[in-house]
C-alpha cells in the first residue's frame, strides 16, 4: 500500500483550503509566457486536480502517480467532468513514459517523497521524457517549513464524514508523518486507515546540483510566484538542455 492510498477519497476534500483554482491559473500562466506547448505530464498527479484544470484549459494532459488508488480516483474524476485525460502509473524515482512531452509538472511536494541521492537519477529520468527545450516546473517544501512548522507538531481535521490526524517527528533529513483517517462507511460505522508518510528535507543548492547536468533553471520563486525567501514552497521552472 502506499501511503496515500487511503486519503485518496478524501485528499481534494481535505485540501479545500489550497486554492486549487488561483494554484492552477498560476501554472497555466506561466506555461504560456514560456510558451511551454500543448502536450504535458503530471507527476505525482494525486486525484489529478491540476491535470483536470490545465485539460479545461486546452492542454494535452496525462497524469502519472505511484498509488493506484489515487490514479482510479483522479481518472473518475476527470471522467465526470468529461474530460480527456490519461493517467497513468508511474514512479518519480524512475520515470518512463512511451513519447517525449513537451513540459512535465510536478506541483505539491512530490519530490519531497524522494531521498536527497535520488535526485540526481530521477531528474534525469525526467529530462529523458520531455522534448529538447521542454519545461519541467516542481517545488518542494522548504527546510525552514519542514523543520520549523511540519515537524514535531500534531495536525487535526475532523469532519462528519471523514477525521484526519497526523503526527509529526522531525529526524537529521526528513519529517515522518503518521496519519490516521477515521472515514463514515455506509452503514454509519467508521473504519480506521493508517499510514506512515516521510517527506525529505531539500537544500536549495543540492536541488541545483541534481538539475545541473540536464536542465537550466528559468527561475525560482515561492509559492504562486511570492519571493522565495520566507516562503513555505520552492518552485523551480527549468529548461531541458
Amino acid at each position: 500500500m502506499q501511503p496515500y492510498d487511503p486519503l485518496a477519497e478524501w485528499f481534494e476534500y481535505l485540501n479545500d483550503d489550497c486554492d486549487y483554482p488561483k494554484w492552477s491559473q498560476y501554472f497555466i500562466e506561466g506555461l504560456a509566457r514560456h510558451h511551454a506547448g500543448r502536450r504535458g505530464l503530471e507527476l505525482g498527479c494525486g486525484s489529478g486536480a491540476f491535470s483536470r484544470a490545465l485539460a479545461r484549459a486546452g492542454y494535452e494532459m496525462t497524469g502519472a502517480d505511484i498509488s493506484e488508488r489515487m490514479l482510479t480516483v483522479a481518472a473518475k474524476k476527470a471522467a465526470e467532468e468529461g474530460l480527456s485525460v490519461s493517467f497513468v502509473r508511474a514512479d518519480a524515482r524512475a520515470l518512463r513514459t512511451p513519447g517525449k512531452y513537451d513540459f512535465i509538472l510536478s506541483p505539491n511536494d512530490c519530490f519531497n517523497y524522494l531521498r536527497p541521492e535520488a535526485l540526481p537519477a530521477a531528474f534525469s529520468h525526467v529530462a529523458a521524457c520531455l522534448e529538447k527545450g521542454g519545461v519541467f516546473w516542481f517545488d518542494v517544501s522548504t527546510p525552514c517549513k519542514l523543520r520549523e512548522k511540519l515537524a514535531n507538531n500534531m495536525f487535526a481535521d475532523d469532519r462528519d464524514e471523514v477525521t484526519y490526524l497526523a503526527f509529526s517527528h522531525l529526524f537529521e533529513d526528513r519529517v515522518e508523518l503518521d496519519v490516521t483517517l477515521f472515514q463514515r462507511e455506509k452503514d454509519g460505522k467508521f473504519s480506521r486507515s493508517d499510514a506512515r508518510h516521510i517527506q525529505y528535507i531539500h537544500e536549495e543548492q543540492a536541488l541545483l546540483s541534481a538539475l545541473a547536468p540536464k536542465f537550466e533553471v528559468l527561475s525560482a520563486e515561492g509559492h504562486l510566484g511570492t519571493p522565495k525567501e520566507g516562503s513555505d514552497r520552492w518552485n523551480f521552472l527549468c529548461k531541458r538542455v
